[in-house]
């Protein structure tokens, strides 16, 4: 009779309260713990003259930082968005430095970061290079030997364009590699009207240069030939 009244009483409902309660007490417990570490993002600005000086590799935008601190404070940044302002990165001579200084870059972040303990950076890609600015004024002249004209049609005007020259900006050593002029080829075939379109400059185009025009108007009156009567 008593083994039958116990059977009746066990709620398997408060049992898993219990039981949730208990490991959530444990869960909160451990978070007030020190001596967890994470991996996180961490945002860096690179400070240097730009006006003299230009990346020609890629500078990341942000860091990964292995730091340590309580489950609370690495809870809190593995659940929420790592929102910080970027830590400054100097760079003193561009020209001479060519990695990341892991160490220095550690201190600068363990000093904009209190409540967390900043480990190390982790080490992914910590190349740098840098060249001279450069600008350089190049002419652009229309390509007019190769216009490809309809049958017993020709040029009647003079060819204008604009901009006549552009500014090119970039490291020193892709620049200096740039001609002085450069042709403009008209693409269309058999022209036989007037002519007045804008023309991309397709052969100017790298990514570590900024051209003042990337494209150019051009226009010319077409005439046709009479035959003689």
């Amino acid at each position: 009779m008593n083994t039958a009244q116990n059977v009746r009483s066990f709620q398997p409902t408060k049992a898993l309260l219990c039981l949730g309660a208990a490991a959530l007490f444990w869960f909160l417990n451990a978070l007030n713990k020190p001596g967890y570490t994470l991996n996180v993002e961490y945002p860096v600005r690179f400070v240097y003259d730009d006006s003299l000086f230009i990346p020609t590799l890629p500078l990341p935008h942000a860091v990964r930082v292995n730091v340590s601190s309580d489950g609370w404070g690495l809870l809190r940044h593995s659940w929420l968005p790592f929102r910080v302002e970027p830590v400054d990165y100097i760079v003193a001579n561009p020209l001479r430095e060519t990695v990341i200084n892991t160490s220095s870059l550690a201190a600068a972040l363990a000093e904009q970061v209190k409540k967390l303990h900043v480990n190390y950076v982790v080490a992914d890609t910590l190349a740098m290079s840098f060249d001279r600015r450069m600008t350089k004024t190049v002419r652009l002249v229309p390509d007019s030997l190769h216009l490809n004209l309809a049958p017993r049609f020709m040029v009647s005007s003079v060819i204008n364009m604009t901009p006549r020259t552009i500014e090119i900006n970039g490291p020193a050593k892709l620049v200096r590699g740039l001609p002085d002029t450069v042709w403009v080829k008209i693409p269309r075939k058999r022209i036989s009207d007037n002519y007045d379109e804008e023309i991309p400059l397709t052969q100017l185009r790298h990514p570590l240069l900024h051209t003042s025009a990337d494209r150019v108007a051009v226009s010319f009156e077409v005439g046709e030939l009479l035959s003689p009567q």
